[in-house]
């Protein structure tokens, strides 16, 4: 039987956040930044294991690779490899911007019950499909990431539309 997705407000920031989640987002803030430098999308992605350690990390590559679906979440997945059940559903996807809906579909498929996001003032994706199906969503509201992402969208609009979907008037 299908669930309706019920519609949620954006992930408030959190205002205590823990040492684990200051400590691994970092990781995925490195990503978003060899994004950048490569000219792509600066939206990074780190799994990490709920003993600390690092199962994958990955960037968004779309631009890079002229991918169609190499979102830093995607490509964290698929650096992992094929793994055991279990080790996803113990992990933590730490992301620099909130997941579009395609990446929430596939941290849902693959178990990942808890992910840490960098920001979501930029764009708010699929955080009412993770709430949906029992997702926790920890949102840190951090200020590089917002720049990072800023930046990129003022020097490549349409790359950034691209990637989210969205399509622009270009009359």
């Amino acid at each position: 039987m299908h669930t309706p997705l019920v519609p949620v407000a954006p992930t408030p920031p959190t205002t205590n956040p823990s040492s684990f989640d200051v400590k691994f987002i970092s990781q995925a803030v490195r990503q978003a930044e060899l994004g950048a430098e490569e000219g792509g999308i600066p939206i990074g992605a780190a799994l990490i294991k709920e003993d600390g350690s690092v199962i994958s990390l990955g960037r968004n590559r779309r631009v890079q690779w002229g991918s169609a679906i190499r979102h830093g979440e995607t490509d964290c997945l698929e650096n992992a490899g094929r793994l055991p059940p279990d080790v996803y559903r113990q992990s933590t996807m730490f992301t620099t911007l909130s997941p579009c809906p395609m990446c929430a579909g596939a941290i849902i498929l693959y178990g990942i019950k808890r992910v840490v996001i960098g920001e979501n003032s930029t764009f708010v994706g699929g955080e009412d499909i993770l709430a949906s199906r029992g997702v926790e969503v920890v949102n840190l509201d951090l200020p590089h990431c917002k720049e990072l992402m800023q930046d990129f969208i003022a020097k490549k609009p349409l790359d950034w539309d691209e990637d989210i979907g969205e399509i622009r008037d270009q009359s």
